[in-house]
This record gives C-alpha cells, structure tokens and sequence, in this order.
C-alpha cells in the first residue's frame, strides 16, 4: 500500500507549484471561468461572485483531493497507474470518436 510522503520543503514546493500551475493553465478559458464572468456580469457583485466561486471551487478541490487520497490508500500504486492509464485512454478514445464523426 502506499506510505505517506514526508512533508518536507523540498516536497513541498514542487508539488504545490505543479498543481497550482497545472489547475491555473486548465481552469482557464473553461465553462467554469466563462460561467462565472457572465455571472458577475449580470448581478453587479462582482466580490458576491468570487465568494461563491472561490467556494465551489475549494470544496471540488477538496472532494477530488479526500478521494484520491482514499484511493491511493487502498490500491497497490501499479494498479493505480493502470487504472489511470485505461481511463485516459478510454477518454482519448472517446474524444477522438468525436472529432471523427463531428
């Protein structure tokens, strides 16, 4: 099973930058970003908006977070990386279909 991994300095930067970097580059231009402008837009309260948002946000971040926390710690990680490997090309798949047909 997998082992918790020191919280050291050394870990911790790198980790935090990647993620935050990778949520950053992926959040942007996305349905969510683009739902919250229009949003903003039409109810004049713009720090009412950010609020609610930056909520939504913590608390999806923090469900993916509590299950894949939960996950790693049931599954062998070989298992894990399969899995995420079969899924990634299962939505590859699915995406090219639809280019493909589109």
């Amino acid at each position: 099973m997998s082992q918790d991994l020191p919280a050291s300095p050394n870990y911790f930067r790198p980790v935090f930058f990647s993620t935050f970097l990778t949520i950053f580059l992926a959040e942007m231009g996305d349905k969510t970003q683009l739902s919250t402008l229009l949003i903003s837009a039409e109810s004049q309260s713009p720090w009412v908006v950010f609020a609610g948002s930056a909520l939504a946000l913590i608390s999806t971040s923090l469900l993916g977070v509590s299950l894949g926390y939960w996950i790693a710690r049931r599954l062998d990680p070989q298992i894990l990386d399969f899995c995420v490997a079969l899924l990634s090309l299962l939505i590859a798949g699915l995406l090219m279909g639809d280019v493909v047909s589109a």
